[in-house]
């Protein structure tokens, strides 16, 4: 009997590579954690719905940065990173992760609380990546981004804490945050410096900005991924510069939608990247706060790009060949995803 698409992205083997930290706690994380520290979020998972209804992006942050709130404590880290990866593994079929952290919003002196050290953030969200791997078979991987709406002192202080006090699981650095009014090119001395360091350039760009902003992050910050890149559809010159190169787009439809980046799925670009060559990668961005899953992303990739069940193993082998997992970990979950279109 012939399976539906569905059933087919449910048991697929995947990576993703563009989720965040925070973003990934399922209504069940946050009203958890909500009930430990009362206050502005709803511990009531029904409340907490509606929370997460976006007005647009700007609101979006608003709430984001109020659950952010939530992570008062290293136990608090601790237990956000290891339910996050229990519902990747068991819900979505996750073998891979590269997990986007900004630990500026924990460990600053002004934070919830009074801040952690960096070193229990650091030791908190290890344990969790180690217990992950031999609980649910999760490899995770660490991007740590700077909140561009900080500013240098937030990225003076990532980079602080991705050269000086490097987890052994952190492979990139990155840049989020809203992007009107936060130029990429005032970053550019901290990408220099995580580079020279040995880690992997993936900032945003693009997503709320147009495709000059893309630019900007190929040439001043050495994008080796795309988080969005979404604008880039409106320069020709751009997508043949990224199909040309190979540097891969970073794609999450339902996130573009809920924060108004683009106004329906009909509309996203994501077909013309396709045409155009570019490299795409699927992705959930916030799951639970845009209110899907990394297997319904791949279901409206599906959708839009009229693929059939070899079409999306392609995607997820995209995935995986685009991400800066261990060789060996490609090589085993590349055979996974091929055993399983094959059957």
């Amino acid at each position: 009997m012939s399976r539906s698409i569905s059933e087919f992205v449910r048991g697929l083997p995947k990576a993703e590579l563009h989720v965040h930290h925070v973003g990934s706690a399922s209504p069940r994380i946050v009203s958890e954690l909500a009930a430990r520290h009362p206050g502005t979020v709803p511990s009531d998972l029904d409340e907490l719905r509606r929370f997460y209804e976006f007005r647009d992006f700007a609101h979006f942050i608003e709430v984001y940065l109020a659950v952010v709130a939530l992570i008062r404590t290293p136990e608090d880290v601790r237990y956000l990173t290891y339910e996050v990866a229990r519902e990747m593994a068991t819900e979505q079929r996750l073998r891979y992760a590269e997990l986007t952290c900004t630990p500026y919003t924990s460990v600053r002196p002004d934070a919830p609380g009074v801040g952690m050290p960096i070193e229990a953030y650091t030791e908190a969200i290890e344990d969790a990546r180690f217990a992950a791997e031999r609980d649910f078979g999760l490899v995770l991987r660490w991007i740590y981004d700077i909140p561009g709406e900080s500013g240098i002192p937030a990225a003076d202080a990532t980079l602080e804490y991705a050269v000086r006090h490097r987890p052994e699981g952190l492979v990139g650095f990155g840049l989020g945050g809203p992007e009107v009014g936060v130029g990429r090119a005032q970053f550019q001395p901290h990408f220099d410096a995580a580079r020279a360091a040995g880690l992997r350039s993936v900032p945003h760009a693009g997503e709320t900005t147009g495709p000059q902003t893309v630019w900007d992050a190929l040439r001043l910050l050495g994008a080796e991924r795309i988080g969005h890149g979404t604008s880039s559809a409106q320069d020709p010159a751009l997508l043949a510069h990224l199909a040309e190169t190979g540097v891969p787009l970073e794609v999450c439809p339902s996130s573009n939608i809920a924060t108004r980046a683009v106004t329906t799925l009909e509309e996203h670009p994501i077909r013309a990247f396709r045409d155009a060559g570019v490299t795409l990668t699927v992705n959930s961005d916030d799951p639970p706060m845009f209110g899907t899953t990394l297997n319904r992303e791949y279901e409206i990739a599906a959708e839009l790009l009229e693929l059939d069940e070899a079409g999306v193993a392609d995607l997820a082998r995209t995935a995986v060949t685009a991400s800066f997992a261990p060789d060996d970990v490609r090589t085993r979950l590349l055979a996974e995803i091929d055993a399983y279109a094959a059957d």
